[in-house]
């Protein structure tokens, strides 16, 4: 395939390409769209938690049912709307096929489906919103029976139809990841040559495939129950309620290394550029990497040691947790030990990097007391489960995603983001992120129970820490503000005249493939004039006519 500008319908082009960059565009913006969505339903809840009739108010903003279904699609869209469509959909997409040298993915047409999927998904779950008299779906964002079944109203329904859709969504666009990687990179591009990025996706597109059809099949057994009365997960009908706890967790402890190891992917790129040298420990990084996606499977009952699981399976899904700990502290060692002796640009993609290995390092470590039976009796289901989970996906996963839009955007656009607003809106985020998170864990120590309207006023026993409440919504609300810088800047250098200063198509100097002359933008269809051929490891290696005899070709 050529790098081929022929002429095409503006539908065609922008609406129903089958360019992989284009699509990963339309990815990235419509999960930054679900993404501030959900985040303004996040302010909702706050508001709601600092201020309330317990507070002194005379009327609550949310009723209680309304909060629970806020708290349901909060959960629901910034996971499977918003991170997940992004760290996969949206620089999958645009970048795997480039830094494997190859002219698209390999399945272009099922590309294409797996974003229209991915839309109608979402729009059948933001379509709940807009139903008179009714809810949308309130059982939660994990949709536990009995209560989803149960649930009147038709806002479930539309959850577990939108839900379908983007499971399909996902299976269709890790097939097409998996495929691409194994079969079109290019010469020399040999397995532990391949960026960590590349690894990353692959053991994220594997978990994917695996992990979601328990998923799918929950979700088709739920609406049957609740459409025409199976007994799927009625026990007076022959099924299980845990049943489905299982199928879901089967999927969704997976769904957490599908949030991180895409962040890991891209945290390393920043790094491994920012510090001028080869990661240390890379080959560690893709075992561990691999070794996590498969362990990954077995670990998904410490969610359930409620459920009145035998001491037994309590104990090995314990062991089992405390050793999938492991590759994820290989990784991010190897990451620490990799800014050793390098030299180091601060810019705004490796401060969001940077800051992303503390904080996903606190969100990995007040997860192992969750991982012990013991511990957990106390924390299930408290303010500190929040305050873990938050820590890996909000200041963890997202500040990857900053670190990533900020160092690939010359790549997309031509233009470099303002480092002035950049760092603004970095060192802003880094203080109101601590500010709503780090609280949780105090007060989840105390016994404070999740999904309380009234932010748990009527809770004696933790009525110290309830002050905290203001002081996490206050947080929240600076941080909304602080995104305004990033927004702004986001869209003004788009709109803005390419400056005189860049003409350079690599200001990162990177070294990975997309980076080339061959891969400068606008790239049309089908990425290179003439197919790359690799010359060296990852990060030092050179394409086919750039640098040939200074890299000479090596057998690992």
């Amino acid at each position: 395939m050529s790098n081929d500008n022929h002429q095409e319908s503006f539908i065609r082009k922008y609406i129903f390409s089958i360019d992989h960059k284009w699509i990963g565009i339309q990815y990235g913006v419509t999960s930054m769209i679900f993404l501030l969505f959900g985040f303004v339903l996040m302010m909702i809840m706050r508001y709601q938690l600092a201020y309330n009739t317990s507070t002194g108010l005379e009327k609550d903003i949310i009723s209680p049912d309304m909060y629970n279904a806020l708290g349901a699609m909060h959960g629901t869209i910034m996971v499977f709307l918003g991170v997940v469509p992004m760290v996969v959909g949206a620089f999958g997409n645009y970048l795997v096929p480039l830094q494997v040298g190859a002219p698209d993915m390999a399945f272009p047409k099922l590309n294409m489906m797996s974003y229209w999927l991915y839309f109608i998904g979402g729009a059948i779950m933001l379509a709940s919103f807009f139903i008179p008299d009714a809810l949308p779906a309130h059982s939660g964002w994990t949709s536990y029976v009995p209560l989803a079944t149960l649930s009147s109203g038709p806002g479930q329904t539309f959850w577990i139809c939108g839900m379908i859709f983007l499971i399909a969504s996902s299976l269709l666009g890790s097939t097409n990841i998996i495929v691409t990687i194994f079969q079109l990179r290019v010469p020399g591009l040999t397995w532990m040559r391949l960026p960590f990025f590349i690894w990353a996706q692959l053991v994220t597109s594997f978990l994917l495939l695996l992990a979601f059809p328990p998923l799918q099949a929950a979700a088709i057994f739920q609406l049957s129950d609740r459409l025409i009365d199976t007994g799927f997960f009625n026990p007076y009908a022959g099924g299980s309620v845990l049943l489905y706890q299982h199928l879901f967790w089967f999927l969704a402890h997976p769904e957490v290394y599908v949030l991180i190891l895409p962040a890991l992917g891209i945290v390393a790129e920043v790094v491994a550029n920012n510090i001028r040298k080869p990661l240390w420990g890379y080959k560690s990084m893709v075992y561990s990497s691999v070794w996590l996606g498969f362990m990954s499977f077995i670990v998904w009952a410490h969610h359930m040691f409620l459920t009145g699981m035998g001491t037994t399976m309590s104990s090995f899904f314990m062991i089992t947790t405390m050793i999938i700990s492991i590759p994820s502290v290989i990784i991010l060692s190897a990451l620490f030990l990799s800014l050793w002796g390098g030299s180091i640009r601060f810019n705004t993609p490796m401060l969001f990097a940077l800051s992303f290995l503390p904080m996903f390092g606190i969100g990995g470590l007040t997860g192992l007391p969750l991982g012990l039976a013991t511990a957990d009796i106390h924390l299930h289901d408290t303010y500190y489960v929040i305050g873990h989970f938050h820590y890996v996906v909000a200041p963890g996963t997202i500040f990857a995603i900053f670190a990533g839009i900020y160092f690939w955007f010359p790549k997309i656009t031509g233009k470099a983001m303002s480092e002035v607003l950049g760092k603004i809106h970095f060192y802003g985020s880094f203080v109101c992120m601590n500010g709503i998170f780090m609280p949780m864990f105090l007060q989840g120590l105390t016994g404070l129970s999740r999904r309380m309207a009234n932010g748990g006023y009527d809770y004696a026993h933790a009525k110290e820490v309830l002050y905290l409440n203001e002081i996490m919504s206050i947080s929240a609300f600076l941080l909304f503000f602080f995104q305004l810088f990033f927004i702004y800047n986001f869209f003004w250098t788009i709109f803005r005249k390419r400056y005189e200063t860049e003409t350079d198509p690599n200001p990162w100097n990177a070294t990975t493939i997309e980076w080339t002359d061959a891969t400068s933008p606008p790239l049309g269809h089908g990425n290179f004039e003439v197919i790359p051929s690799v010359y060296r490891g990852a990060y030092e290696y050179s394409v086919e006519g750039r640098d040939k005899d200074y890299y000479p070709q090596t057998e690992e």
